[in-house]
């Protein structure tokens, strides 16, 4: 566990300008892992991003532990040197069975904003994917990334049948009040991702019209042929309700069509729809459309969008509302902490154990060849006269022995090791160097 190590910062003390400043843009995530993972002179790296957090989840080589490096990663993400402790401030980092204490959190959801959601798994494994991608990841993070999305699953089989909340479910339900009880009014989806696929579910199941568009047409077009199919599965006799259809990018800013609620999610590094967009927007719509932007950075710059005469809802509202109901999440969730806590545990064990196998192997090596030096010998000697099958039964026997009489300490040493220091564990091979008695 010690050679795992996480920097980064999240909502939980940071607004989502501060979170931007850090974040890489998506199209550019790919070429930069392998320059991020030589900048922090790391073995394995994988780089996650979201609507409210940024994080590195890095491994080191050998036996060395992984380290505070949150100077640079300020200096990597952001191009400069931090200033008077400013690394210390503006991230945060774990390592060792924090850091993997806490990947197991963000995985489950416990860690989110909004506790509970799932989005985060599916963000997780983008991360994961990512990385191999790149070639920047290898057996230790595969290992983490791999428990941490297998207690995802176990957390959402103990949560079956619960509604998981989700920051999408606080969009949804303000763009509905936004609309009234009629639902009158078309919403449209800018960017196709985990949060606008969450809304354009709950708004399709509502019976709101919806306007899915997207940079590239392709993720928008089987967006919505994915709601169309679900609401004819769902009831095929009432599938004629609520419409959905799709509109390049650039010809909804050129002339966009008359909405009352806008919900963004864009990796773009840049505004989507700029101040002129904005206007022409607002003079389309019969009534002032209500914009949610999930971008990081914000899709809808909030000032652009203040002169234009329509509410921005941004990151930073909606965790704001999200922190309202945390509590009484985190009280919901509490079996699936304490099942995160014994699958800790148990990982642990795994690791330690997996990080003295050679000193364990060399251990039960020296039982047995001890037990094969003694047989020699009395072969050799006063048991020289047994014919060969004999010969072979009783270096079968001293085998069995030796492996059972090994049993008891290797199984303590596996114990102690997930416990233990580094130190002591070392200490005790050191002195238990097992040598044939003359």
């Amino acid at each position: 566990m010690d050679q795992i190590g996480v920097v980064g910062l999240s909502y939980r003390h940071a607004g989502a300008e501060d979170i931007a400043g850090f974040a890489i843009p998506k199209d550019a995530i790919l070429g930069r892992l392998p320059q991020l993972k030589a900048a922090l002179h790391v073995e394995e790296l994988a780089y996650l991003s979201t609507c409210n957090r940024v994080e590195l989840i890095f491994a080191v080589s050998g036996d060395r532990p992984a380290q505070d490096c949150r100077r640079e990663v300020f200096r990597a993400l952001t191009g400069r040197e931090p200033v008077a402790g400013e690394e210390r401030s503006a991230l945060r980092a774990w390592t060792g069975e924090a850091a993997i204490e806490h990947l197991f959190l963000l995985a489950c959801g416990l860690d989110s904003a909004q506790a509970g959601e799932r989005e985060i798994a599916a963000q997780l494994r983008t991360a994961w994917q990512t990385a191999r991608t790149a070639e920047v990841c290898g057996p230790l993070l595969d290992r983490v990334f791999g428990e941490a999305l297998a207690m995802s699953s176990r957390v959402q089989q103990l949560a079956a049948g619960e509604r998981v909340p989700s920051l999408a479910d606080l969009a949804v339900d303000k763009i509905l009040r936004h609309l009234d009880a009629r639902r009158a009014g078309v919403v449209a989806l800018v960017g196709v991702s985990a949060m606008t696929r969450r809304c354009g579910e709950l708004l399709h199941e509502a019976g709101v019209t919806l306007i899915v568009t997207n940079r590239t047409p392709e993720p928008a077009v089987q967006f919505a042929q994915v709601l169309a199919d679900r609401a004819i599965a769902a009831a095929p006799l009432a599938s004629r309700g609520a419409s959905i259809r799709t509109l390049p990018l650039e010809t909804f800013k050129a002339a966009p069509p008359d909405v009352a609620g806008l919900i963004l999610a864009t990796g773009s590094s840049e505004p989507v729809l700029d101040e002129a967009t904005l206007g022409r927007i607002a003079q389309a719509a019969s009534r002032a459309p209500l914009i949610v932007d999930f971008g990081l950075p914000a899709n809808v710059d909030a000032d652009a969008a203040r002169r234009s005469g329509l509410t921005r809802i941004g990151m930073d509202e909606l965790i704001e509302a999200a922190q309202e109901r945390r509590i009484a999440h985190l009280v919901r969730l509490a079996p699936m902490r304490a099942a995160i806590d014994a699958r800790l545990a148990h990982f642990r064990g795994q690791l330690a154990a997996r990080s003295i196998g050679k000193q364990l192997a060399e251990l039960r090596g020296a039982f047995e060849q001890i037990a094969a030096d003694e047989v020699d010998k009395l072969l050799a000697g006063e048991l020289q006269g047994l014919d060969s099958q004999q010969k072979a039964q009783l270096q079968r026997f001293a085998t069995t022995m030796a492996r059972r009489l090994a049993h008891l300490p290797l199984a303590g040493m596996r114990a102690a090791a997930a416990h233990g220091s580094p130190e002591t564990l070392d200490a005790f091979f050191r002195e238990a160097r097992l040598t044939k008695r003359s």
